[in-house]
């Protein structure tokens, strides 16, 4: 069936202050979303979509 290769794993290319400012943005939100752009293995955009709840 199929080949049982594997594939090379990669060093991990996210830096300590990118998870930082994820963990961040993450935290100063309260109602939204945040979007990693990934490119070559690398975040080259973080995206913070924010929402208002009006009562």
């Amino acid at each position: 069936m199929g080949s049982d290769e594997k594939q090379p794993v990669k060093k991990n290319s996210v830096s300590k202050s990118d998870i930082q400012r994820i963990v961040e943005f993450i935290e100063s939100i309260q109602y939204g979303s945040i979007a990693v752009i990934i490119q070559d293995g690398k975040i080259v955009q973080i995206e913070k979509n924010e929402k208002l709840r009006m009562k």
